[in-house]
Parts: structure tokens; sequence; C-alpha cells
């Protein structure tokens, strides 16, 4: 087998290809240009598109050359949900997504060298072709039988699809065989619900170009229980650090299950076969040391966020259970493990701050007040990591975190924060 492809199926970014043997021989003939999609549905992407943008990553890495393609037309349309129809953005907001989707690609792979990287955005072919143009050059060559064969449609028709959603296909379809007419692409990755776009834009090109060209699409990732992997009680995982603190997602990483860690090694970090089959064995054998997931956390952190990121995301975990000053924490860091523990906001009372009891409850560390109580009464209770030894302390403003907030924790493992009005 090719060495890339190896790979890749190694690290399990290979749900399902084109024929194998075939796309092996043409990446031996390379090198070969690829593409991949990303339709800006909201502001940022998410961690979800995170494994096409290492697909991209790695073929570059090979010595082929990757295309990111920007979906500023197919944004405007949105790909068919099984759920139901989609609601169209401002064309406004699209472009202004598709702006911020283009400076992020751009990150995660070089645009420089023999194979640099290229950025391209599908509005740029789509909004000059006519509807006759589009339904005479492209709608000609899709049977309609087939395309309702497909199954996200077939699940929709009794519920209703529109035509805009249902013609998706086409536009995926013309935006394969106009990178290849530009740039040569002979290869469309995806993930594993594009699979069906991906062969109808293989069918498209051989139908109107009498050649060949293939398609590779990735694992939907799951969890343990198989239930949809990126998703926190938040929300979705981001890799806009304005929309997922850089804290947020180290944390994310680093409660990663045993029975998933290393699959999202092999995928999301650069870690050799020898030192993933280390890190298996110590989840095996250790698994209270959690050290896969430390490596995870920190890997993927410093490859989206950066080094000092990743850094203050790991001083700050630290520094929460007592292994760290909270004082030495940059504000923007300290302002995002407060709103990661959800901290409550308290307010004074009669010129007073509360007691640390209060605080205590109020945090969520103790069930209430009185549980604080005995929890400074057992020896148990902690203020900015200082033991509270008196029942009748009071918070006071010299101790808080940046003036307003305060990390209460009981224990090693119980924490919660308040934020004093």
């Amino acid at each position: 087998m090719n060495a890339l492809l190896d790979e890749l199926n190694w690290r399990g970014f290979v749900a399902q290809s084109t024929d194998a043997d075939a796309l092996a021989a043409h990446l031996d003939a390379g090198p070969i240009t690829s593409y991949v999609g990303f339709d800006p549905t909201a502001a940022s992407l998410h961690i979800g598109h995170l494994v096409q943008l290492l697909v991209a990553r790695r073929i570059q890495e090979g010595g082929h050359r990757p295309i990111l393609l920007v979906g500023g037309a197919t944004g405007l349309i949105g790909d068919p949900k099984l759920a139901g129809e989609r609601v169209m953005n401002d064309a406004a907001v699209v472009q202004e997504w598709a702006e911020r989707l283009r400076q992020q690609v751009s990150d995660y792979v070089s645009l420089e060298g023999d194979n640099a990287a290229l950025v391209v955005n599908n509005y740029d072919w789509t909004s000059t072709l006519s509807t006759l143009d589009f339904l005479r050059d492209v709608g000609k060559h899709f049977p309609v039988n087939r395309m309702l064969a497909r199954d996200v449609v077939a699940r929709r028709l009794e519920a209703g699809i529109s035509f805009t959603e249902f013609a998706y296909v086409l536009l995926q379809s013309l935006d394969y065989r106009e990178l290849y007419r530009q740039y040569g692409v002979t290869l469309q990755t995806g993930a594993q619900d594009q699979w069906g776009n991906i062969t109808a834009g293989i069918d498209f090109i051989r139908r109107t170009e009498g050649v060949q060209v293939h398609g590779l699409v990735t694992p939907l990732l799951t969890k343990a229980d198989g239930s949809k992997f990126g998703k926190t009680e938040g929300g979705t995982v981001w890799i806009d650090p304005a929309l997922t603190s850089p804290f947020a997602f180290h944390q994310f990483w680093l409660n990663a299950e045993d029975a998933k860690v290393i699959e999202y090694l092999k995928i999301f970090t650069w870690r050799t076969r020898d030192e993933i089959a280390e890190l298996a064995d110590q989840t095996e054998q250790r698994p209270q040391l959690r050290a896969a997931q430390r490596v995870l956390a920190n890997d993927i952190t410093e490859l989206v966020h950066g080094a000092d990121e990743r850094a203050a995301a790991e001083q700050a975990g630290y520094a929460l259970f007592g292994r760290g000053e909270l004082t030495d924490l940059p504000e923007s860091t300290l302002r995002a493990v407060m709103t990661e523990l959800g901290a409550a906001k308290l307010a004074p009372a009669d010129g007073r701050l509360p007691l640390v009891a209060d605080a205590l409850a109020a945090s969520g560390v103790v069930a209430s007040k009185s549980a604080g109580r005995r929890a400074i009464a057992e020896g148990g209770a902690y203020l900015n990591n200082r033991k509270v030894t008196d029942v009748e302390q009071r918070l006071v403003r010299g101790d808080l975190l940046a003036g307003s907030w305060a990390v209460l924790r009981r224990g090693k493992r119980a924490v919660g924060a308040v934020k004093v009005l």
C-alpha cells in the first residue's frame, strides 16, 4: 500500500474510499492535488472539521498539494439535514463567516513551497453561472431517480425537502469538476456523511470529462456510548478561542474517555506508533494517571491555540486543584476558568461580603450553607487553595482574584467558583 494511505488507515482516517488499489497507485504516481470543503454555516469551525484539516495537512506532508475550499456559495444553500429543512442565513452573514473560515483553515497547512496549499471560495465560479447554463451543463447529468435514492433525500421525502436542498449535490459536484479543470484535482476528502456527494461528483466528472478521479472519507467520531463527539453541556467545541476558550478546549480533551483516547491520539496528534503504543499500555495499566489524556490535551491545544495558550491552560488546570498558584494566572485565562466553572454571582449584604460557607454552597461545591460549615469544621474546605478553618470566615476584597472571583474547593476534586459583585 502507498505509504500515505497506509498511515491514514492506521491512524483511523479512512472509513471508505474509492478503489483502494487504484487510489494507492494514483498516489504513488503523484504528486496529486486533493481538496476538501468547508461550508460557512457558523462563525467558526469546530473540532469535527479539525479532522478534515488534519487529513489535508497529512496529504501535504506526504508530498501532495491540498486545496481548502470555503463554500461561500454552498453555504448560502446548506447540505440537506436528516432532521429537516435548514434555515438559510443572510448572504452578508455567510460572506463574513466565509472570510473567518478562510483565515482559520489557512493556519493548518503551508501556503508556501513546491506543494503550497491553496484556499479557494466556490462563490467565485458559482455566482456568475446562469440558471440556464446550470441546468444544461450540470443538471443534465444527474438522473432524478438516483438523487431520490440518496439516503438523506429518501428519509426527507415524506416530511418534505425543498428543491434548494435537493439540488445541493449538484453544486458540490460542480465544485469538484471546476477544481479538476482549474487545478487538476483528482481526490476529494471529507467526512463519512459526505460520501454520497463525493461519489456524485466523481460520476459527474466521469460523464463530462471522461476521467476517473477519487474520493476518501473519514469516520464520524463518536464517544464510547456512540453519542456525538465534540459536544459538551455548554455546546459545540469550537476552534475559535472567542467561542471556546483554550482552557475549556484543553479541559475537553483532558476528559477524554479511556476507551477512546488512543483513537483520538492517532487522529489529532503527530505522536509515533511507538509513543502511542506506550500511552496505550499506560492507560491500560495505570488509567488513574491519565497520561494519554494529558498528552492529547497538550498536543492538540498547542496545535490549535499555540504553545503559550497551551501552557496557560495546563497551568490553570493544576492551579484549580491546589498544585499551582491561582494568582499567577493571566486574567484572560482566569476569566475562562470562571466561565467554565459557572461562577455564581454573590452580592454583599449590609456592607459585608458573604461567609465562605455561603460561597461554598453558592458555588455548588456543597449542597447547603450548613454543609459548607461542616466542610470547614472538618478541615476539607479551601478558598483560592488556602485552607479555611474558621466557620465564620468571610470573603474579603483583598483575597479575591482579579478583584472579583473566588475559587472554592472541598477536598481534592470538588471545585466551584463565585463572582462577588
